[in-house]
């Protein structure tokens, strides 16, 4: 069958039929499970103010909380996916429910922000399972293309109004009470999903050709977190302490090996081959560099307006309505544009207004606490974040035939959880590294007296910028807090630059990448263990 959007694809065994059996309630427990699932995600952004308040974190321990989350999620959303296949992808969206539960409640409960990472570490191995076990419930229950499209535009739609509303949440409870209420709340909020996934969802698996991958798992899993940790810790240890330079290194030995392991492997959790396929692989790498863009622009906006200019988290709140609102909101418009416009279209224009809002957030005075100047380019953001994440996600799944919706699946949500890990990571680096070395050089010849440059020079080895910008006035270096505050800027700037220039690389690709591929061409795609080795037709995107 043929898309209007040019995007082809084999029927599959419901193609055709008048109702699919199970379709309405798998897609209201679906929505509600990834509506959880990313207000566990973006429950942080309005907080880090404060948790730098209460639990006295510097700048790469801030990071560790929403990267703990994603990392989590990323290492091991492979096996899940191949779980939800093995066993049913309702029972898999329960237990991801289930854990999410259970973080929350330790992240409530939190003394230490060692213990918090904890929280959201279990919170995102939920999420985890929750989003490739409720997207591929979806293709499991949908009869068509058409079907499909809408489905995970609205899938999609509610991945984002968790998102949207998560930051106003924290900021409400943080207002009337503390940061642990809202906890609180995502815990009643998981046991409703639970609930409704029990009650409305169809149970859907594909078994065959699917076995757990360990060796894919464990080099995976090792190879991520090490390389991680030595790109949190870098720009606070230094780049070429032995921890962080072993932890680079292992890192990238480990996610070699993962390669190698794959392409050998019966079975593989993430099956290679699948990147013969042009308009996969570009939507894949898009995913990635696009998906950086949005998360780190979020990211460097909730560290702007929170340890940096210490706004009320309510204040906080409000950018994120803008930059997480529209893909709520324009679920309509962007469930007709895919079967109407080329993906390389919306994916295109979606990632140049991203670039252009991340260029203008680079052009924002930190000492300006006026909201007024984030309306603009968050709406640039959030516009763009609207059309590209639905469509990155729609181009993936109808590029591979129907015995490969799981493993597309959960690649696709790897590959776009990855791009939402690496943004945290890249601004934390980019944004603290630069600050340490501007406010380092600022700090010599800014004439202070030597008690005080001497005392924000020891503050600043013990937590960088960020503490020396929250020492309170009349304390020992506080004279230096312009100064920080003033690096800062510079910092997050440089990263918002940063963020920018991955969103521009990302419209190129999808601009580009997907010449010459034309509505009907077959791409051969990979055949499972004991296949009789012939290929069913795959997705190719026409290029405008």
């Amino acid at each position: 069958m043929t898309l209007n959007n040019g995007t082809t694809m084999s029927q599959g065994p419901t193609a055709g039929a008048a109702r699919t059996p199970g379709y309405a309630g798998t897609l209201a427990a679906a929505c509600g499970a990834v509506f959880v699932a990313q207000v566990a995600n973006a429950l942080p952004a309005s907080l880090n103010g404060l948790f730098q308040q209460d639990l006295n974190t510097r700048g790469s321990q801030l990071t560790w909380i929403t990267a703990a989350f994603m990392v989590a999620v990323v290492c091991f959303e492979f096996t899940f996916g191949v779980l939800g296949d093995l066993f049913g992808r309702r029972r898999l969206v329960v237990a991801g429910t289930a854990l999410v539960a259970a973080g929350s409640t330790v992240a409530a409960l939190a003394p230490t922000v060692h213990v918090l990472w904890l929280g959201t570490a279990l919170n995102g191995l939920g999420a985890g399972a929750m989003f490739p076990g409720s997207l591929t419930a979806l293709n499991a229950h949908t009869r068509d293309m058409r079907q499909r499209s809408h489905a995970v535009a609205v899938w999609s739609g509610f991945l984002s109004a968790g998102a949207a509303v998560s930051p106003l949440l924290g900021g409400v409870f943080a207002r009337v009470g503390s940061w642990r209420g809202s906890f609180w709340v995502l815990v009643g909020l998981a046991l409703v999903s639970m609930v409704l996934t029990v009650a409305l969802a169809t149970e859907s698996r594909a078994p065959e050709g699917r076995r757990l991958d360990v060796a894919g798992q464990v080099t995976f899993a090792l190879g991520l977190i090490l390389a991680l940790y030595g790109a949190v810790e870098g720009p606070e240890s230094g780049w070429t302490t032995l921890p962080v330079m072993l932890s680079l290194i292992l890192g990238a030995v480990f996610l070699a090996g993962f390669v190698v392991v794959e392409l050998g492997a019966g079975s593989p959790i993430f099956d290679l081959r699948l990147f013969r396929n042009r308009a996969f692989a570009v939507s894949s790498a898009a995913a990635v560099i696009g998906m950086l863009a949005f998360l780190g622009a979020c990211y460097a906006t909730s560290m702007w307006l929170g340890p940096v200019q210490h706004q009320d988290p309510i204040r906080v709140a409000i950018p994120f309505l803008l930059l997480q609102g529209p893909a709520f909101l324009l679920i309509p418009v962007v469930s007709r544009l895919l079967h109407r416009v080329a993906a390389s279209w919306l994916l295109t224009s979606g990632f140049v207004l991203m670039a252009a809002g991340c260029l203008q957030c680079a052009r924002l005075d930190v000492t300006d606490p006026r909201l007024a100047a984030f309306v603009a380019p968050a709406l640039l953001i959030g516009v763009g974040f609207a059309l590209t994440v639905s469509s990155v996600t729609a181009v993936a799944l109808n590029s591979v035939p129907p015995r490969l919706a799981g493993m597309a699946s959960a690649t696709t949500n790897m590959l776009r959880d990855l791009g939402f890990v690496l943004g945290p990571v890249v601004v934390g680096a980019v944004a603290l590294s630069n600050a340490g070395s501007a406010f380092a050089t600022n700090l010599s010849g800014a004439g202070l007296s030597a008690a005080q440059t001497e005392a924000a020079q020891e503050i600043a080895r013990a937590g960088g910028p960020l503490a020396v910008n929250s020492v309170p006035s009349g304390a020992p270096g506080s004279p230096a807090h312009g100064l920080a505050l003033d690096a800062l800027g510079s910092g997050f700037g440089t990263a918002f630059l940063v963020c920018g220039a991955a969103a521009a690389v990302a419209a190129a690709l999808t601009a580009f990448g997907m010449i010459g591929l034309h509505a009907g061409d077959e791409v051969a795609a990979p055949a499972p263990p004991g296949h009789d080795g012939s290929p069913e037709p795959v997705a190719g995107a026409t290029h405008p």
